[in-house]
């Protein structure tokens, strides 16, 4: 049986039930955090829960949380399912409200904390990298000025769904979604960067994407190693160009993309089919600083 955290206590998933009446269920006002542990403990977690507060004052849901309790209620939760390091949801529903769209805060909003073993990905993974297979789907434009990581994800349903009609699906891809405008936004669950000449892009958060946590620390990591970076609008042509393409999760960290697919199937091997020097130099980067306490 699986144990979660519920409102700061632990219950199986069959105690822990959400009122039909709760605006997470009626009207998707939830949102979330997923987070991957090292050495027991969430990595970055101030950033996560700065993401968090700032999504919860947009929406007017009101959180009052006491930072080391609930680190502590997430390691009693990954405790309760035996497991030393873990893949964590951390999930906030609005709760109760009356009927109707609501003009007042949300008050007594729902804490709900998921623990679950991290992915077995292959060993090949962090050397040979997956595909990114662009979408006709397209990346609906954020409720907010800045998008938040809610739970209303018809969107990326979709375009799992899209995805699963290709045969690069058959070979892990990862699914691209262009905005509105045909700029390259994000993959279904992270974000894209490519290094062309020496320098990283990523598309700029006024694009409509979801500013990832794990992409805010690779710019940052970049910056120290005096790689230059530049955030803006691009097009799928960009991607045909690079020298390297990789994606970033909290989950997965920092992949590379060695094969480039588009909606006709056709494929478009990305340098020499492995990881790329920078790429791989920011990854270790990365995995230093899930060390470095």
């Amino acid at each position: 049986m699986v144990t979660i955290g519920w409102n700061g206590e632990l219950k199986s998933t069959d105690e822990a039930m959400v009122s039909v009446a709760d605006h997470g269920f009626l009207y998707g006002m939830t949102l979330f955090e997923t987070m991957r542990t090292y050495g027991g403990k969430p990595f970055l977690w101030e950033r996560h829960l700065e993401r968090l507060y700032s999504a919860c004052h947009q929406l007017g849901v009101v959180l009052e949380l006491d930072k080391e309790k609930l680190h502590r209620h997430i390691q009693d939760v990954m405790a309760a399912n035996k497991l030393p390091e873990a893949y964590i949801r951390l999930t906030v529903s609005a709760g109760e409200q009356g009927d109707g769209l609501p003009t007042v805060d949300y008050t007594n909003p729902q804490i709900i904390v998921f623990a679950k073993p991290l992915p077995q990905l292959p060993s090949t993974l962090y050397e040979t990298g997956k595909p990114l297979q662009l979408l006709n789907t397209r990346r609906s434009s954020p409720e907010t000025v800045i998008r938040v990581k809610s739970g209303h994800y018809m969107n990326n349903i979709i375009a799992k769904r899209e995805l699963g009609t290709y045969a690069s699906a058959l070979q892990g891809a990862e699914g691209l979604m262009l905005n509105a405008e045909g700029n390259i936004a994000e993959g279904i669950v992270s974000n894209v960067l490519w290094i062309k000449d020496g320098q990283l892009y990523t598309p700029a958060i006024e694009t409509g994407i979801l500013p990832g946590i794990t992409r805010a620390a690779v710019l940052e990591l970049a910056e120290q190693q005096d790689i230059r970076y530049e955030e803006g609008a691009y097009t799928w042509s960009h991607l045909l160009e690079a020298d390297e393409v990789f994606l970033t999760t909290s989950i997965q960290e920092l992949v590379p993309v060695t094969l480039l697919c588009d909606v006709e199937e056709r494929q478009y091997v990305v340098g020499d089919g492995t990881i790329g020097r920078l790429t791989n130099q920011l990854l270790e980067r990365y995995r230093q600083m899930t060390t470095s306490g």
